[in-house]
Order: structure tokens, then C-alpha cells, then sequence
């Protein structure tokens, strides 16, 4: 048995220039850092038993892998020549479609377990360029690369997309105090309002050359955000995330609605420097960076706001930053002996 973990992340400003329209153009720019909530993937070598199994919201079991319905899974052992003799399993600490990235931080985590299984040992950008091609080339998802990099790298960074497909990861190295001043700043909501990020991206992917000069000024501002936060800056960065998500919703129709907006204002409303919706757009997480002495009155709007709504699920999700990206945490296998 092989257990891979691979955290989900928050992305702050630049979101969106990690689509290759706009990078191929021009280099674009994403900071994010990993957060304490995970993705995990079991797998389990079965050499009496002749099939495929996939354990996570179902189960299923096949004989021939072209009848394996998870097609992240399915396009992953196909690629790397894996039919039989193999029982997957995944859980994660969110829900999916929340805005986390945990879609990527799944790949993340699937192509690192395999690639153990086939006793390879596989860095972090060889793990994050597997799974980018994974979902972007085999499967055709109209996404960037931010989300898979975030969860393989872990840790907090600034991202460079290149016109020529490669990615610069630059660790942002932060003061002890600011990082957890900035960690303790955060207010993060569930909607329990779900989306596919595809829906919202192939918007925006078609609006790139009409959105050209906004995305350009949304990677633009990366370097100042970084500044911001390596001088402590909170409410400086509050602002900037409330002109990056102006800017955001300016992309593509459905990145935010009438409940969304709703909720974000009653947090800016009760006394947030500003936020933006996590992810893609449409639904997930409300994020806030906000006075400490507003939390608790942030919390109470929102809160009457989700529940005029009738928004059931709705809950604040507390994350910690963390520095560890995608790891094997348990290696029983003695199939391979070479893998280290």
C-alpha cells in the first residue's frame, strides 16, 4: 500500500493568467500559498485479483480499464500502461468544486502514487507537468497550470507562466509574524453553492483577447501583492484583492451572481478591507481579508445573508498556510525494491 497527500491552496491575486491564451502572449503571474486541508490517494497493489477498482464518492470495479467511468483515473493508468491488478482510493478534508484547486491536488497526488507504484521517484515539477498535461492535454479541461504547481510545490509562492510552457516557481519567504498576522486576517466561507470550474473558464478563455489588458494588470500585480505582504501590509492587501476581484468578475459572465455578490458585500459592508471568491468563480468559498477586530462582526453579516438565502451548507473553513506540498506519507510496497 502507497498514501500520497497533496495540499489544496489559496490563490490571491493574478488568478486566470495561467491560461496559455494569455500566457502564450505574455508571461502570467499567480501568487498562492498551500493551505491545511488535503487530498489523498491509497493505492494498493492486488495480485489476486485481475481487475481495476476505484474507490472514492462510488466504487467501481472492472475488468477492462476502458469501462472505468473516473476518467482522471482512467486517463492516468492508460498513460502510464497500468490495466490490472490495482485498487485506488481517495478522500479529501473539502468537498469538491469548492474553489481549493482540489481537482489538480487530486491529479497531484494520483500521478505521484502511480509513478510509486511503478517504483519511480518523481520530483515536484515532474509531478506537477504529469498532472497539468494530465487534465490540460489527456483530458482537455480548458484550465491553467496554477493549481497543479500549488500542490505539488506547497508553500507560498509566485508562479510565472511562460510563453514557452515552462513555469517558474519563486518561493515567497515571509516573516514568522506577518505570515501569521496575514493567516489570522483570513475569513473563508463555504456558500455551499458548487460549480465546475470548466463552465466558467471556457468563458473566459473565449473573452481573452477582449479581457487582454485587464488579465495583463492582474499579472502585473502580483510583485506588489508579494511586496505588500513581505512588508505586513494587511489592509494594503485587502484593497488589492478588491480590485482584483472587480477585475475578475469583468472576465466571464458567470464568475460571480446575485448571491455572491451579495454575500461579499455584507462582508466589505460589516468592515472587510476586501476579498474575492476563491477558484475559478460561480460558487465555493468567499474569502476576506479583514481588521481582527471586525471578524466576529464580518462573520454575523455573512452569516444572516447566507441564511436569508437558505444557503444550508454554508460554514467558515479555518486554514493554516503550510509549506509541504504533494508527499508519499507511507510506502509499504515491496513489489519495487529500487524506489527510494
Amino acid at each position: 500500500m502507497i498514501v500520497v497527500r497533496a495540499p489544496l491552496r489559496i490563490s490571491f491575486v493574478g488568478g486566470g493568467t495561467d491560461l496559455p491564451d494569455f500566457y502564450h502572449r505574455r508571461p502570467g503571474r499567480v501568487i498562492s500559498t498551500a493551505i491545511d486541508k488535503f487530498v489523498y490517494v491509497v493505492v494498493n497493489r492486488t495480485p489476486m485479483i485481475d481487475k481495476v477498482t476505484a474507490r472514492y464518492s462510488i466504487t467501481e470495479s472492472v475488468d477492462q480499464l476502458e469501462d472505468l467511468k473516473h476518467t482522471r483515473i482512467k486517463a492516468a493508468l492508460s498513460n502510464l500502461n497500468i490495466k490490472k491488478n490495482i485498487e485506488i482510493s481517495s478522500f479529501a478534508s473539502m468537498p469538491a468544486k469548492t474553489g481549493f484547486g482540489s481537482s489538480s491536488s487530486f491529479s497531484v497526488a494520483l500521478i505521484k502514487v502511480l509513478n510509486a507504484f511503478q517504483g519511480i521517484k518523481i520530483d515536484q515539477r515532474e509531478a506537477a507537468e504529469a498532472a497539468s498535461h494530465l487534465e490540460i492535454n489527456l483530458l482537455g479541461e480548458p484550465i491553467g497550470k496554477q493549481d497543479q504547481y500549488a500542490a505539488s510545490f506547497g508553500g507560498f509562492n509566485i508562479l510565472q507562466f511562460n510563453p514557452d510552457e515552462s513555469v517558474d516557481v519563486s518561493p515567497l519567504l515571509i516573516d514568522y509574524k506577518k505570515r501569521l498576522l496575514l493567516e489570522d486576517s483570513l475569513l473563508i466561507f463555504y456558500t455551499g453553492i458548487t460549480r465546475d470550474a470548466s463552465s466558467v473558464l471556457t468563458e473566459q478563455k473565449a473573452n481573452t483577447n477582449d479581457n487582454f489588458q485587464t488579465l495583463s494588470e492582474m499579472a502585473d500585480s502580483v510583485s506588489d501583492f508579494a511586496d505588500r505582504i513581505i512588508s505586513g501590509d494587511i489592509r494594503g492587501l485587502g484593497a488589492m484583492l478588491h480590485q482584483g476581484w472587480l477585475k475578475k468578475k469583468s472576465l466571464a459572465s458567470n464568475v460571480s451572481n446575485s448571491t455572491i455578490d451579495d454575500l461579499y458585500n455584507a462582508g466589505v459592508s460589516a468592515g472587510a478591507w476586501g476579498g474575492k471568491i476563491l477558484g475559478a468563480g460561480g460558487g465555493g468559498c468567499v474569502l476576506f481579508i479583514c481588521p481582527l477586530d471586525k471578524k466576529n462582526a464580518i462573520l454575523e453579516s455573512v452569516k444572516k445573508v447566507a441564511t436569508e438565502k437558505s444557503l444550508n451548507e454554508f460554514r467558515e473553513i479555518p486554514v493554516k498556510f503550510v509549506q509541504s506540498g504533494a508527499e508519499i506519507l507511507y510506502n509499504g510496497d515491496h513489489y519495487h525494491k529500487n524506489f527510494v
